[in-house]
């Protein structure tokens, strides 16, 4: 069993305090939507300037990002709905990894102490 005392485990404690931090929601939400983003904008640039009407049918994203049309109008459009839709996905996504990393650590804790004779807590 590791000490406090013994070097192993004071060289393994800021390792793993690493490994189990929290995600930061805001970055993971700001690099999700630029990624998504430009993925959206570079597609449309696409196809407006070298597939001309022939490739993917892009055209449906105005189902669900309004104003978007496969136009230069529509590669600002798109960047700003791809960029939107990628933060709420990245925020999430970070979120979730937040919620279930702490309860995890909870329920790995309360196993660890209950697992303790109960006069030794006295």
């Amino acid at each position: 069993m590791a000490t406090p005392t013994d070097p192993a485990a004071r060289s393994l404690a800021p390792v793993m305090a690493y490994a189990f931090a929290p995600v930061h929601k805001r970055a993971l939400g700001i690099a999700f939507g630029l990624t998504f983003g430009l993925l959206i904008a570079l597609l449309t640039v696409l196809h407006v300037v070298v597939l001309e009407g022939q490739g993917p049918e892009l055209s449906l994203l105005a189902q669900f990002f309004y104003g978007y049309d496969i136009t230069w109008r529509g590669v600002a459009v798109g960047f700003f709905w791809g960029f939107i839709t990628g933060f709420v996905g990245g925020w999430f996504l970070g979120f979730l990894r937040n919620l279930f990393t702490a309860i995890w650590i909870f329920s790995v804790r309360t196993k660890a102490e209950l697992s303790q004779p109960f006069l030794d807590h006295i």
